[in-house]
Parts: C-alpha cells; sequence; structure tokens
C-alpha cells in the first residue's frame, strides 16, 4: 500500500489539480476566520470547509489516472487496493489541510466564547476543532467515494450528486457532519467544549462503507 501512496501522491503533485479546492479553502479560512472572532465558531468554519474540500480531492485521485494507466496499476496491485490508495490519498491530503486550518485557528481566534468575556481553553478547543474537521473530512470522503468512478461514471453525473451530497450532509440535521460543528457553534455561545466523539465514529462507519462499496465496485469493473 504505501508504493500506492506514494504513487497517487506524486500524480496528485504534479496534476496541479489539488491547486483550485486548496486555495477554495485558503479564502474560506481568510474571508470566515476572523482575527479576534471567537474560537469555537472561527472552528466551526474551517470544519465546514473540510467536507467539500475532502470530497473534491477524492474526486482529483481516483479520477486522476488515464484508462490506461489506471488498467496498469489495477493489473499490478489489484483494482480494489489500487482503488483504495487513490481514495486514502484524496482523504490524507484533506487531514493534513484540517492540521494546517486547525493551527491557522488557534493562532488567530480568541480564545472566548461569543461574548467574549468567557475564557475557553485553547488545547481543548483545538481538540473539538480537530475532531469536527475530521468528521467532515470522513463524510467528504464518502461522498468522493460514492459520487465518482467506479460507482458513477458520467462526469456530468457525478459533479451534480456530489454537490448535492455535500451540501445534504452540510446542513441536514441528522447528518454527523452538522451536529459536529453545530456543537462548535452552541458550544460558543454558552462557553462550552463537547467532542464530537458519536460523529466522529458515525463518521468512520459511513466512510469505511462508502469506500469499501466503491473498492468492490472497481475490482468487478475494472
Amino acid at each position: 500500500m504505501i508504493p500506492l501512496l506514494r504513487y497517487q501522491f506524486a500524480l496528485l503533485l504534479r496534476s496541479h489539480r489539488w491547486l483550485p479546492p486548496v486555495l477554495l479553502y485558503a479564502a474560506l479560512l481568510a474571508v470566515g476566520v476572523q482575527s479576534g472572532g471567537p474560537i469555537l465558531d472561527s472552528y466551526g468554519v474551517a470544519a465546514f470547509g473540510l467536507l467539500p474540500l475532502a470530497a473534491w480531492l477524492c474526486r482529483i485521485c481516483v479520477t486522476g489516472e488515464p484508462p490506461a494507466a489506471r488498467s496498469c496499476t489495477a493489473a499490478a496491485a489489484g483494482p480494489g487496493k489500487a482503488h483504495l490508495a487513490a481514495v486514502l490519498t484524496g482523504s490524507l491530503s484533506a487531514v493534513g489541510l484540517a492540521l494546517v486550518g486547525t493551527a491557522y485557528v488557534s493562532l488567530v481566534a480568541d480564545p472566548h466564547a461569543s461574548d467574549h468575556r468567557t475564557a475557553v481553553p485553547v488545547l481543548a478547543a483545538a481538540c473539538a476543532g480537530l475532531l469536527a474537521g475530521l468528521v467532515c473530512v470522513l463524510l467528504g470522503t464518502a461522498v468522493g467515494a460514492l459520487c465518482n468512478w467506479p460507482v458513477l461514471r458520467s462526469t456530468g453525473w457525478s459533479i451534480v450528486s456530489g454537490l448535492l451530497a455535500a451540501l445534504l450532509l452540510l446542513i441536514g440535521s441528522a447528518s454527523p457532519a452538522n451536529a459536529a460543528v453545530s456543537g462548535l457553534v452552541t458550544g460558543s455561545a454558552h462557553g462550552t467544549i463537547t467532542l464530537p466523539w458519536l460523529p466522529l465514529l458515525a463518521g468512520l462507519l459511513i466512510a469505511g462503507a462508502a469506500t469499501a462499496l466503491a473498492c468492490r465496485l472497481s475490482s468487478r469493473r475494472s
């Protein structure tokens, strides 16, 4: 798996297709995370942007190889394993950006609640913000795995379904991502921190199931 991940990361970096999603996430942080803003609200903004970012990066990775190169990789390592490496590359790239976003918020945000009077522990807030970001990354990975090849072969349907799925997961009341981000916003109003362990577990299960399905289909359709 390590050689496959190195290969996929090399493809991602050389393609420069990662620039648009990364620049958009940087713009979101620059606009949405104001210097001196409440720290938990700022972590909510940073986590919110990670779901579409992860879905986009996953799409870039699973569609980055030309069909002939994909066939060669699948023949050498197995189609399921090769596809898993592509999905993991997108997900791990989003995790790296989640760490960057968490560090940025810690540096510029005000460690107080929304009233700017109630102190909020920075380390605990960073843990909550990072966990919420990981929840969004996992659900974005699930969107990227299910809304692209080999589950959906049409580029148009892949993009439309991916956008709709990301939107529903961000605003849906039953979504683990919505629960994690809402927990940060609610905590900012009251000056309390709740670590989103249940949304994280749900995100792991959903991302794992979606990735397993995509890898299984890649074995059948390669």
